[in-house]
C-alpha cells in the first residue's frame, strides 16, 4: 500500500559510507607511500650523519691521534719532595712513547692520588707534546708511633702532616724529616696506624697543638724535641733531646712554652741541667736537676739544604768514578 521512503539524510549517509568503502584501499596506499617517503628521508639523514661522524673520526685520528707531532715529548712536573719525573712515569704508568691525546689523564691522576704522600693532583695537556703535572705533597710536622714502641727515623717510617694524615716517609723527605720530633699515641686495636689514613687518636691533635706553639715561638725548637705524648687525661709530656722532661697542661701553651724557655736559659747561665719541670702551675714551678752541666748554647749554624747535600753526594760519586778510571 505505502512504499517505505528513505529520507534524504539517510541517503546521503549511505552514499558517504559507500564512497569511503570504495576509496579506502586507495587512501591506504597513498598513506603508505607518504610514510615510506618520510622513512626514506629519515634513513638518508641518519646515514648522512653516520658518514659525517665516521669521516670526522678518521680525520681526528689522522690529525691528532696518529700525528707524530703530538707524541709525548716533555713531562712538566712541578718541583716537589716526593718524586721526580722518573718516579712519576713509574708510579703513574705513563707510556712515554704514547700520543698526548691517548694518555688517560684521569687514570694517571687516580694512581697518583693513591699514594699516601700526595694530597692533590692537577694534569693538563699542552700542545704539541707536553704533559703538565702539578702535585701537592704532604708536608710533615712530626713522626708518629704507638706509645712505648721502638721508632726509628728512617725512610718508610710514618710521618704525619698538619691535617693528621699518616704517610710513609719518602726518600726525598727524609733529610728534612729526620730532625722532626716523634708523637706517641696510645695503642688501640680498633684504631691502628695506617698509611694514607687519618690518625684517629685525639691525643695526636693535642700534641700537634703543643708542637705548633713551640715552633711558632722558635722554628728551630723542633730540632731539640725528641718526642711528645699524652700520658693521662690532663697533661702532655715533652722530652727534649738532651733529656729534659717537661709537663704541660692541655691549654695555656704559650705561657708554658715561655716559662720553659726562661728556665732553660737560667739553667744554661748558672751551669746546671733540668731533669724534669712541671709547667702547669703559673708560679713556683717545680723542677728537678741533674748533676751534669748543660751543654753550652752556641749560635746556630745554618745547615746545608737538601739540594746542596744531593749536589755534594753527586760530586763525591763523580770523584770516585774518576779515581777508579
Amino acid at each position: 500500500m505505502f512504499k517505505r521512503r528513505t529520507s534524504r539524510v539517510r541517503q546521503c549517509s549511505r552514499m558517504k559510507r559507500l564512497e569511503v568503502r570504495v576509496m579506502s584501499p586507495r587512501i591506504a596506499w597513498f598513506g603508505f607511500l607518504r610514510l615510506f617517503r618520510r622513512s626514506l628521508k629519515l634513513a638518508f639523514f641518519l646515514a648522512l650523519l653516520g658518514v659525517l661522524g665516521w669521516g670526522g673520526w678518521l680525520g681526528f685520528r689522522r690529525a691528532f691521534l696518529e700525528n707524530p707531532e703530538f707524541r709525548l715529548q716533555v713531562i712538566d712536573l712541578n718541583p716537589n719532595d716526593a718524586f721526580d719525573e722518573r718516579g712519576l712515569v713509574e708510579w703513574a704508568g705513563i707510556n712515554t712513547q704514547s700520543n698526548l691525546f691517548k694518555l688517560d689523564t684521569r687514570a694517571i691522576r687516580e694512581r697518583l692520588l693513591a699514594r699516601p704522600e700526595v694530597s692533590g693532583v692537577a694534569i693538563e695537556r699542552h700542545l704539541p707534546g707536553t704533559l703538565a703535572v702539578r702535585v701537592t705533597v704532604r708536608q710533615p710536622v712530626a713522626w708518629v708511633a704507638e706509645a712505648g714502641g721502638a721508632h726509628e727515623r728512617r725512610e718508610g717510617g710514618l710521618l704525619v702532616d698538619n691535617t693528621g694524615i699518616a704517610y710513609p716517609c719518602p726518600q726525598r723527605q727524609w733529610e728534612t724529616a729526620r730532625e722532626l720530633p716523634v708523637v706517641w699515641v696510645p695503642t688501640r686495636a680498633e684504631e691502628p696506624l695506617a698509611a694514607g689514613q687519618p690518625v684517629r687518636q685525639p691525643e695526636l691533635a693535642r700534641c700537634l697543638r703543643l708542637l705548633a706553639t713551640v715552633c711558632g715561638t722558635d722554628p728551630r725548637s723542633a730540632k731539640a724535641i725528641e718526642r711528645v705524648e699524652q700520658p693521662n687525661a690532663w697533661s702532655l709530656v715533652l722530652t727534649t733531646r738532651d733529656g729534659t722532661v717537661a709537663t704541660f697542661g692541655l691549654a695555656d701553651h704559650a705561657r708554658q712554652v715561655a716559662d720553659l724557655a726562661s728556665a732553660l736559659d737560667h739553667a744554661a747561665r748558672h751551669g746546671y741541667s733540668i731533669a724534669t719541670i712541671n709547667l702547669i702551675p703559673q708560679r713556683n714551678i717545680p723542677i728537678t736537676t741533674r748533676d751534669e752541666a748543660p751543654a753550652p748554647r752556641a749560635n746556630p749554624v745554618p745547615e746545608p739544604s737538601p739540594a746542596n747535600r744531593r749536589e755534594e753526594r753527586r760530586a763525591q760519586d763523580l770523584k770516585s768514578i774518576l779515581n777508579r778510571g
